[in-house]
């Protein structure tokens, strides 16, 4: 699904990745853990083409395409997702329209036709259950007004609808309380299939509380420098970075 070899991002000058290596297979969810600082935003960032950031070495490859030289918009059309950890908001455009738009600008990409509104309205309505949203909240202009908890929801009822094959959540749980956690995660938890994978970016082992990941990788400095199952998660949150810092010395 997506490959990851020896990439080196920076942004302003300054170095951020330093070397990065990740593999992530279909079927699979990754967390990506680290201090402040590590690289986490920017590797979700680079792989979602955000044109701020240089790559000055290395390869991202999707389902055994490259994509490092995509635009951010091809590299959507291709079935890449980043949930940004502070969504904008577009006054005057609702919720619903702006998923239409984005839907059928991908179909577009790909030589279809739009979307037949019915098809669209069955879609909208199987997915907001799905992720037991209100139906009045999808008439609401896009983020404007939102809670965290709605604006994270809302990501997730896009994910849902988008169907991408590599999701990235950049911090999904940064300033959300228990229930709308738990509701994102179970948003999360229903869309997975062995035909996707999710890369979850967080800082707290409490967000893998709900949505287990298969590995667990350490970013510290630029590189991924340790790898393992949900446990490390734990074992990071009863000893801190500081012990990473200490086994790398």
């Amino acid at each position: 699904m997506l490959k990851i070899n020896n990439l080196h991002a920076s942004i302003e000058g300054k170095s951020i990745l330093k070397g990065l290596n990740l593999e992530v297979k279909a079927g699979e969810v990754h967390a990506i853990m680290g201090p402040n600082g590590a690289g986490k935003s920017t590797m979700a960032n680079v792989i979602a083409g955000k044109e701020e950031y240089e790559v000055t070495d290395g390869i991202i490859e999707l389902n055994g395409e490259d994509i490092s030289e995509l635009a951010p918009e091809e590299r959507a059309h291709n079935g890449v997702f980043l949930s940004f950890q502070y969504p904008v908001e577009i006054p005057g455009v609702s919720v619903t329209n702006f998923i239409k738009t984005a839907i059928n600008e991908t179909r577009k990409a790909k030589g279809l036709e739009d979307m037949p509104a019915k098809d669209m309205l069955k879609m909208i309505r199987e997915k907001s259950e799905l992720l037991e949203i209100d139906r009045k909240f999808l008439s609401r202009s896009l983020n404007e007004g939102f809670s965290g908890g709605e604006k994270k929801r809302n990501e997730i009822f896009q994910m849902a609808m988008l169907e991408p094959k590599l999701a990235i959540l950049d911090e999904t749980d940064s300033g959300l309380d228990i229930d709308a956690l738990r509701i994102v995660a179970n948003g999360v938890n229903k869309l997975k299939s062995k035909d996707n994978a999710v890369v979850v970016i967080t800082h707290y082992q409490r967000l893998l509380d709900y949505i287990v990941p298969d590995f667990v990788h350490v970013l510290y400095d630029g590189k991924i420098v340790k790898t393992g199952d949900a446990s490390l998660a734990l074992e990071l949150e009863a000893k801190g970075y500081d012990w990473i810092k200490q086994e790398l010395v």
